[in-house]
């Protein structure tokens, strides 16, 4: 399919070649861009496309298109809205989502990108210079609904629209008062203060008083009779005066082929499965509150034109309600509500697809004129200082028993260990406790392990992290802590020797003078590991080096796709597993028939090189637990701000999870907030995920560095007191109140920053030998909204003719950023600043440059040395989020 051809509306050309959003609006029949300022404004007389392009950690951009219709916007610009939305879809090379918004029923995906809300205007949009139709000042009622994000939608300036169930904002000339109906939730009215905020700031210039007025609370304040004088004085509200929304009922799922005509005809309902779909029709999954229209790759843009008309005269006809949501999928970009309505869809990687997403997205930027090249492998981050203490128990039943300090670093997959890691933070030292649960230990002695670590961390103070992790399973933190560890097959506890007594199984425990096999793996001496495998020639692979022991015969085998600092890691692990061993040295492909044979005869196994699957960034889900009912809901664009002290989040980072704990919320066991990571992994929310993924659960007020690198982080809001309304408004009216939780997490310097790192920031790429897949579970999500749209991060994509060539490149000697700000204003650099080198600036510096703010060491490079250590001029850094800014910095020993 060809890009911006002759057919492709020149107003899109160039879109989707930055991150960010982009906006268009139909005016006389006509795309016409929408400038940066006016984003987020909407006139409900005109119809809107708006593009938002994220670009991930890894892999190629994604894209996803909006089309919004206001509720008074015309048929006929509708409609071009909608074919725009298309022909901007084809542009990108058919590699997008799209969705229909409706003013006032927006999905929580789309008002995610303009936070706190957006406000529609009535009039119609002018891209003309001067003030634009419908822009009036008035007195104002607004309501708002939601606890993440808010849909703001003004009622009559009347008594009779409030209620005792929504929170209301009344905008006078003078002041904005916020009235909480009795029945509002906290995170609605605190969400409803982050409204009053952007009101003030956008149409009074910040120039004006904020009053809160509760439901049914008269003291005699004197904002409360001023509120009620703009009503004609106090009467009370009735109790059934809120308009009860429709309740939605769980509808059943109906397919329908869309033949060219636009003719439905329904050939599946609710046993459904993904071979119904034939890749050159088009089809409409009917689900009551969301519906969607799923366009195989092989059908032609006029009949995809036709598939969503018939859709949109479904809707219409049936007299749908304004809240149904209409998305728009292209095979292979399968949201998983979707694939939810499914019996089965194949867990298999589309990599055909993603392959050929990542040329049609190569071939646009080219064509744009930029040079793309594949995305640099990204060093590892730990975030805490990997040289402190460990302490390590091995579970044998309803004990522990503490391993002496020289055996600590050598474990057995048959039993079950917890690990204490202490190191120093920013004003004390923090504990990390891991339950490690060997493949082959006894589901006894991992009940007991969780028991034992859960009761070890509720003694200890200072709230510390506590975390589960399964072999071969591993965060690449885990290993970095123990720096070189040894894992032997079979196990030592009373557990595991009894399961294989009574299951009358051969004891498979290590023993030096018994044939074993070790897959030596890692990426420095700092990060090494030696993991004893069957003895069997089907364990090797091409991709790692092996030690195999056989008596008094040690050979070392080289795989053919290993690097020279593999071999010199294989050569460190020889000593630490056995000094006296000489071994004999085998490449791949020149075994002897001795070496075969202590494998029991020589079979296949793999031997091509192991594909690194791009990784996603992190996704947010609140939990929602009632009477049993255990629910999830995706925190789209997500920030500090969303974790709610009264509520329970989990991160999920794609290799493993971070439950997050709210000081308010109902659960007060790390146990239990560990059962719900579980559960979570159960649900198979994002396809990715094993069951046996690592789970770290985290407390409020608690976060460690490797938990708030993933958000913009201001530590003095992880540790206000009150609820969350009650923080907000401290925060509205500049009366910040600290909570007692001691402020640990501000960035500091980790003392090893000089030492080397790799591999992938969620995770080790080649960490563990490739684990099977585990098939997905129906799943209804608590919102019907798609889950899986990752928080946009900034990447350097481009060599040659940048996208940032035109991005400010200047000097400074002060302070560059805020702790609330993830980019900074160029005009506010100063262009007179002090320069050092790079070697005097950096954190393990043997001449240091005194009297500089050493939160912004890289502020006092050259612009010339700034772009050669980061690949980018400092305008554009300075537009990344505030913790990929971090992570740079720390790689190059500046943070």
């Amino acid at each position: 399919m060809a890009f911006y051809s002759k057919d492709v509306d020149s107003a899109f050309h160039g879109a989707g070649a930055k991150p960010g959003l982009e906006i268009w609006c139909i005016e006389n029949l006509r795309l016409v861009p929408v400038p940066k300022s006016s984003h987020g404004k909407f006139y409900s007389g005109s119809a809107y496309v708006v593009l938002s392009t994220s670009v991930l950690k890894s892999g190629p951009p994604q894209h996803d298109i909006h089309y919004w219709l206001g509720n008074d916007a015309n048929e006929v610009d509708s409609a071009l809205a909608s074919d725009k939305a298309l022909e901007l879809d084809a542009a990108l090379g058919s590699c997008t989502v799209q969705y229909r918004e409706v003013q006032g029923q927006e999905t929580e995906k789309f008002l995610s990108y303009f936070k706190p809300c957006i406000i529609p205007v009535e009039g119609v949009y002018s891209s003309q210079p001067g003030k634009l139709k419908g822009e009036t000042y008035r007195v104002t009622l607004l309501t708002c609904k939601g606890d993440h994000v808010v849909h703001v939608k003004e009622v009559p300036f009347s008594r009779s629209s409030l209620n005792h169930d929504d929170v209301f904002i009344l905008d006078t000339a003078s002041k904005i008062f916020l009235f909480s109906g009795c029945n509002s939730s906290i995170q609605e009215r605190a969400k409803a203060l982050e409204v009053v905020q952007y009101i003030k700031e956008n149409k009074h210039t910040r120039n004006c008083e904020v009053a809160t007025i509760e439901d049914g609370k008269l003291v005699g304040d004197s904002d409360v009779g001023e509120f009620w004088s703009f009503f004609g004085g106090y009467a009370p509200i009735p109790r059934d005066s809120a308009l009860s929304g429709p309740q939605q009922v769980d509808s059943p799922a109906i397919l329908f082929w869309i033949n060219l005509q636009g003719k439905l005809s329904q050939i599946g309902s609710n046993s459904l499965d993904k071979d119904m779909l034939e890749k050159n029709k088009c089809y409409m999954l009917d689900c009551g509150a969301e519906v969607f229209v799923w366009m195989g790759r092989n059908t032609s843009i006029t009949e995809r034109k036709i598939s969503i008309s018939a859709a949109e005269d479904f809707l219409r006809k049936q007299d749908r309600s304004n809240g149904t949501h209409l998305t728009f999928l292209t095979e292979g970009l399968e949201t998983l509500i979707f694939k939810s309505y499914f019996n089965s869809w194949p867990k298999t990687a589309e990599t055909k697809l993603y392959d050929e997403g990542r040329e049609k997205v190569a071939a646009i930027f080219k064509q744009q004129g930029y040079e793309v090249k594949e995305l640099p492998e990204e060093d590892f981050q730990p975030y805490i200082n990997c040289r402190g203490t460990l302490k390590v128990w091995r579970v044998n039943g309803h004990e522990l028993c503490l391993i002496p300090v020289s055996e600590q670093t050598k474990l057995y997959s048959g039993d079950c260990y917890i690990v204490q890691y202490t190191y120093p933070g920013n004003e004390r030292d923090e504990s990390l406790f891991y339950a490690w649960l060997g493949d082959g230990s006894v589901p006894e002695d991992r009940a007991d392990a969780i028991f034992h670590m859960s009761a070890i961390v509720d003694s200890t103070k200072g709230d510390p992290v506590m975390a589960q992790v399964t072999q071969n399973k591993e965060p690449v933190q885990f290993f970095l802590i123990f720096q070189t560890l040894i894992v032997y097959k079979g196990g030592i506890s009373a557990g595991y020797k009894k399961f294989i007594a009574e299951s009358g199984i051969c004891d498979d425990t290590y023993d030096e003078k018994r044939t074993a096999l070790f897959r030596v793996q890692g990426t420095s001496p700092e990060n090494m590991q030696a993991i004893q495998v069957d003895h069997v020639s089907g364990s090797l692979n091409s991709s790692y080096c092996y030690v195999l022991q056989n008596g008094t015969s040690v050979f070392t085998w080289i795989g053919n796709l290993t690097s020279s600092r593999e071999h010199d890691l294989l050569d460190r692990m020889i000593e630490l597993i056995n000094p006296a061993w000489q071994p004999i040295s085998l490449r791949e492909g020149s075994e002897p028939d001795s070496f075969w044979s202590s494998l029991g005869g020589k079979t296949e196994y793999p031997r091509e090189k192991e594909i690194k699957k791009f990784i996603e960034d992190p996704h947010l889900f609140k939990f929602t637990c009632t009477e049993g009912d255990f629910k999830v809901k995706e925190i789209y664009s997500f920030t500090q701000d969303d974790l709610t002290t009264e509520d329970v989040f989990v991160l999920d980072c794609h290799k493993e999870l971070y439950v997050w704990v709210g000081r308010r919320s109902t659960i007060k066991s790390k146990a239990v907030a560990l059962n719900l990571g579980l559960k979570f992994l159960q649900t198979h929310i994002l396809e990715e995920l094993s069951l046996e993924a690592p789970i770290y659960v985290i407390s409020e007020g608690y976060e460690p560095l490797f938990f708030t690198c993933f958000f913009e982080w201001d530590p003095s809001k992880a540790n206000m007191n009150g609820n969350s309304f009650e923080r907000k408004l401290a925060t509205l009216k500049g009366k910040i109140s600290s909570g007692t939780a001691p402020t640990r997490n501000a960035p500091k310097a980790t003392p090893d920053g000089s030492r080397s790192r790799s591999g992938s920031s969620n995770g080790w790429e080649k960490s563990v030998s490739p684990a099977s897949s585990i098939s997905g579970s129906h799943l209804k999500f608590s919102d019907n909204h798609n889950a899986s749209s990752p928080t946009p991060v900034v990447r350097k994509l481009f060599t040659g003719s940048s996208p940032y060539q035109d991005s400010p490149v200047v000097e400074q000697s002060t302070p560059l950023m805020n702790e609330n700000s993830n980019q900074i204003d160029a005009s506010e650099i100063s262009a007179n600043s002090i320069i050092y080198p790079y070697q005097r600036l950096t954190v393990v510096s043997t001449d240091p440059v005194s009297d500089i703010d050493v939160t912004k060491r890289e502020a006092y490079l050259s612009q010339e040395e700034f772009a050669e250590k980061f690949g980018m001029p400092k305008g554009a850094f300075y537009k990344l989020p505030k913790w990929r800014q971090n992570k740079l910095k720390m790689a190059l020993n500046l943070f």
